[in-house]
């Protein structure tokens, strides 16, 4: 990664006028997608299942996906770097993930009961992340959640820190600072503790305390403070690599350091590896960057397109939910289905052939990026990790939320988003989510992504 020494001015006019032209023709080219929406909209909020799947003025509503690309309801082809929000490393309809589920469905697909592949599926976790007990949850929400209630019922303590901008799901206590103006965030030693919408009762905020991605110093003093005030935090809940805002990695030290605090003050430490649980590694960031946590949530990519999500913790935050003490339930958990698709993940698909393939293509695809950057002297940077990447439109890097809301730029994602779609690449939508590789994109299918970001530069720059 290399940000730009004296990057081109952007002009506002000419990026306006071309994002309106973009626009206005992929709003021309989805008539079908305006017909879907008005007639979801009848029966479903906006027209959608999930408030993250709106796009003004409709959704693009899809229809198929197989391997590396996903057809919209008016026919279009689009080379699929969304892929599910990160669910979808395999590509889709991955050949092992489709016998493995069609193989456990005609033997059935809920038993409220343990199966044999949740066991296999754990013991794989276990060996991936070197933590000895695993349990199984619906979502990513579900095992973080899960994660929060255990730190909890260990250490008996209401209060745990989180980073501030970082997304951890839609439960109450983690939709806390979370995507919030500039003004709202208050003085870096102290950021506000402010619910993310509406419908979050008062009590939950002042339990949920923000810190600074990649600042130790700062989360030190935050965590001294709290245990002088009597309030010493069951956990710190971090994402290993931030993946709300972009990519953001750590800085070298900042995890040991983070670990090291926790262990001084006997505070848990949760890595939420949701997107970056094997997808940047075998055994995900844990694997990465070699600091191990007490507790881990992974979901996403782990069930093969179905819903699913897993929690692995050492033998000490266990213990509460083996006297049973501590509840972590759930009707679905371990589901027959999910399971199958989580063993042919772990067997067939994330391998080391597969991650071969994913860290080829993605540093095709940054090199190739990184060239177009240089020739346009663009104000971006690209950067990523594992199957994941960004294309960071900013003249400085990004370190945190607030080098985020400072620098990097919403209005050119959006025209780039705009500029893809026409020209068949699926971006990731808006300034805050990467890009997933799958393991059945292709070097032409990156080359594809390259000479779009090629064709826009030279019209926005031209």
């Amino acid at each position: 990664m290399r940000t730009p020494t004296s990057p081109v001015c952007i002009d506002r006019g000419r990026l306006k006028e071309l994002n309106d032209r973009e626009l206005k023709r992929l709003n021309n080219s989805t008539p079908k997608s305006e017909a879907m929406y008005e007639r979801a909209r009848t029966s479903m909020p906006l027209g959608i299942a999930t408030s993250y799947h709106w796009r003004d003025p409709w959704p693009i509503y899809l229809t198929d996906g197989k391997g590396s690309k996903i057809w919209d309801v008016d026919g279009h082809e689009y080379i699929d770097y969304l892929n599910g929000f990160g669910c979808m490393v395999h590509g889709h309809a991955h050949p092992a993930i489709v016998r493995a589920v069609q193989d456990r469905i005609t033997r059935g697909s809920q038993f409220c009961e343990p199966t044999e592949d949740a066991m296999i599926v754990a013991e794989e976790l276990k060996r991936r992340w070197g933590l000895p007990k695993w349990r199984f949850s619906n979502s990513g929400t579900e095992a973080t959640m899960d994660a929060i209630r255990m730190a909890r019922g260990l250490t008996g303590r209401d209060t745990f820190v989180k980073i501030f901008g970082s997304f951890h799901g839609h439960h109450d206590y983690v939709m806390v600072s979370t995507y919030l103006p500039v003004e709202q965030i208050g003085p870096r030693d102290n950021y506000n503790s402010i619910p993310y919408g509406k419908g979050i009762p008062a009590c939950v905020p002042p339990m949920t305390i923000p810190v600074p991605f990649n600042d130790a110093v700062a989360t030190e003093k935050r965590v001294e403070r709290l245990i002088e005030e009597g309030r010493k935090p069951a956990c710190i809940m971090m994402e290993p690599c931030m993946m709300n805002i972009g990519v953001v990695l750590p800085e070298p030290g900042y995890l040991e350091a983070i670990r090291a605090l926790c262990d001084k003050h006997g505070i848990l430490l949760v890595f939420d590896e949701v997107k970056t649980g094997l997808t940047v590694a075998p055994g995900g960031a844990t694997e990465y960057f070699g600091v191990k946590p007490d507790i881990v949530t992974i979901a996403k990519c782990l069930t093969g397109g179905l819903p699913g999500g897993a929690i692995g913790g050492t033998e000490e935050v266990w213990e509460p939910v083996e006297r049973q003490e501590v509840w972590q339930v759930g009707t679905y958990n371990g589901n027959p289905l999910c399971m199958a698709a989580a063993r042919a993940t772990l067997f067939e698909v994330l391998n080391d052939e597969g991650y071969a393939h994913l860290n080829t293509v993605r540093e095709h695809l940054l090199d190739g990026c990184q060239k177009v950057i240089d020739k346009y002297n663009l104000p971006a940077y690209p950067i990523g990790i594992g199957c994941k990447g960004f294309v960071t439109f900013s003249p400085v890097k990004v370190v945190d939320y607030e080098s985020y809301l400072a620098n990097q730029d919403g209005e050119l994602t959006e025209f780039t988003w705009h500029y893809l779609a026409n020209r068949g690449v699926m971006a990731a939508p808006g300034r805050d989510q990467e890009f997933t590789i799958s393991v059945q994109h292709s070097i032409e299918d990156a080359d594809r992504y390259i000479d779009v970001f090629d064709e826009l530069a030279s019209e926005l720059t031209g």
